[in-house]
């Protein structure tokens, strides 16, 4: 799918076709979309072939009078159970001497808003300076999927609380997985990001330089974030499976007390109903008796080593 847009009047417009100074917006594009936007545009085939790429890193590339920055975007996804998964995917932006490029592989939710109008003051024309806003809306969106996991975090451990479940673990091990993908991709991403605000590769202007600072500051407040929520998500699933294991030691506990307690009137039952001549006080009384007390005794002595 490929769209056109432009400011128009302070607004962000979808026009119908490519003019100067707008912003091309290609999602999920087929094989001929993609031959169309390299020989309409003069792409370079490699750059458009590197941001539709799932497994390519975040970067930044010049050739000639085209720019490449791949940057790395979280997703949060609802798999078959309604649990919410996390991940990260590369989106290339391509600038050109007249327009903005954006490729993405599959649905962008920060290029959907930006085209909606939830985002203001874009101006399509400024190139730098409409990198600079996708790339502190990304940051932007790192940190409210971050603070969304933070919630769910809590919920899920309020959850284990009451009813130890392996449903709730594998949410956590899930997230625990998210957090990882964030923290990778925020890091390559810082490193794109260092190497924009040299200005060897784009050319920035005081305004330009002091907003690329503060998508930094973004950044690495996502990274800290990131690395703290899996820190503690670690250890939360650390402790959850020492408190299963102490729990299984428990019930194996019990259940060897009983099957001692349920032993002693099987074996004193047992020596009464052999043929054996002889036994003392051989009448149904004795031996439940015997019995009673000798589980008794047990089960005293065992509840007294346990305190």
């Amino acid at each position: 799918m490929v769209k056109f847009y432009k400011t128009v009047n302070g607004t962000v417009t979808e026009i119908e076709k490519a003019e100067n100074g707008c912003w091309i917006s290609v999602i999920a594009p087929t094989e001929e979309e993609i031959r169309y936007i390299i020989e309409a545009y003069g792409l370079d085939a490699g750059f458009v072939r590197s941001s539709l790429d799932e497994e390519e890193s975040s970067r930044i590339e010049a050739e000639e009078d085209q720019t490449l920055i791949i940057v790395d975007y979280a997703v949060a996804e609802t798999d078959t159970q309604n649990a919410i998964l996390y991940s990260t995917l590369p989106m290339g932006i391509i600038l050109t001497q007249t327009n903005v490029v954006t490729i993405s592989s599959r649905e962008n939710i920060v290029l959907s808003e930006m085209s909606g109008g939830v985002v203001k003051n874009l101006q399509t024309h400024l190139k730098t300076r409409f990198l600079l806003m996708i790339l502190l809306r990304i940051a932007a969106k790192y940190l409210q999927y971050l603070k969304q996991i933070d919630k769910i975090t809590s919920f899920l451990e309020k959850h284990i609380h009451k009813s130890m479940k392996n449903k709730e673990l594998i949410q956590l091990l899930d997230l625990e997985k998210s957090l990882v993908y964030f923290s990778t991709s925020l890091k390559a991403n810082e490193i794109t990001l260092e190497k924009i605000l040299r200005g060897r590769v784009i050319k920035l202007y005081e305004d330009d330089q002091d907003l690329l600072e503060d998508v930094l500051i973004e950044i690495k407040q996502s990274i800290e974030m990131s690395d703290i929520y899996s820190n503690i998500l670690s250890r939360m699933v650390d402790a959850f499976g020492s408190v299963t294991s102490n729990n299984l030691n428990n019930v194996m506990k019990r259940l060897t007390v009983i099957t001692i307690l349920m032993a002693i009137p099987t074996m004193v039952f047992s020596f009464y109903g052999m043929n054996v001549e002889a036994l003392p006080v051989a009448n149904v009384w004795f031996p439940t008796a015997l019995s009673i007390v000798a589980t008794a005794i047990t089960g005293f002595i065992l509840w007294e080593r346990e305190k």
